[in-house]
Parts: C-alpha cells; sequence; structure tokens
C-alpha cells in the first residue's frame, strides 16, 4: 500500500521560515496528485496547496505570496516552503495523495495521508 512519510516542521517565530517535505512510498505508480492540507486545534481541517502531476499548483488564499510547493511528479515527492509565518499557521500539517485531483473542500477523497507534522508559530 502507498505510504505517505512526511518531515520538516518544528516551532517558529512570526516572520521566520519551515520547509516541510512528503514523499510517497509503496507503488509503482508515478504522477500522483500531491497536496498539503491542516489542521489547527478545533477546527476543521483546511487545504493549503494541491499539485497535480503536471506541476500546476493551487494555493489557498490565507497562504498565497507566503507558500511554495515544489516537487517531482515522477518520483512522488512534495515540498512545502513556507515564508513569513504567522501565529495562525499554527495547526499539523498533512499531506495527501491520489491518482485525481479533487478541491479543497472534497480533501476526504484523497486515498492516501501522511502521520502530519506539527508546525507552531510563536508570537
Amino acid at each position: 500500500s502507498v505510504q505517505l512519510v512526511e518531515s520538516g516542521g518544528g516551532s517558529v517565530q512570526a516572520g521566520g521560515s519551515l520547509r516541510l517535505s512528503c514523499a510517497a512510498s509503496g507503488s509503482t505508480y508515478s504522477g500522483y496528485c500531491m497536496g498539503w492540507f491542516r489542521q489547527a486545534p478545533g477546527k476543521e481541517r483546511e487545504g493549503v496547496a494541491v499539485r497535480d502531476p503536471d506541476g500546476s499548483t493551487t494555493y489557498a488564499d490565507s497562504v498565497k505570496g507566503r507558500f511554495t510547493v515544489s516537487g517531482d511528479s515522477a518520483k512522488n515527492t512534495l515540498e512545502l516552503q513556507m515564508n513569513r509565518l504567522k501565529p495562525e499557521d499554527t495547526a499539523v500539517y498533512y499531506c495527501a495523495a491520489d491518482r485525481d485531483c479533487y478541491d479543497f473542500d472534497l480533501a476526504a477523497e484523497y486515498a492516501y495521508w501522511g502521520q502530519g507534522t506539527q508546525v507552531t508559530v510563536s508570537s
């Protein structure tokens, strides 16, 4: 089965930067649609960014201009560079993957999920 392994995350002061990485393993299929989602305490999960196999990326309005996604569709890897972090970015960040891409509000359609990594931004 497909496994998503995330790395990165941690604690940083507001205005700082962090980088998350995600790698898919356990499948010979290449070209997954991959994305980042996050969930803050007491809040619903929300989409951060989704990158399709062609490289086209959709960002949530709340992170546009601050977060950048990169990746390698052939290797099924995905990175999230987070700059100018704000306290409201504090959440558990999850990597997700599927053969199809879905809008942020259809996050539950993604077949594969990582274990999540904590990002904490202090003011």
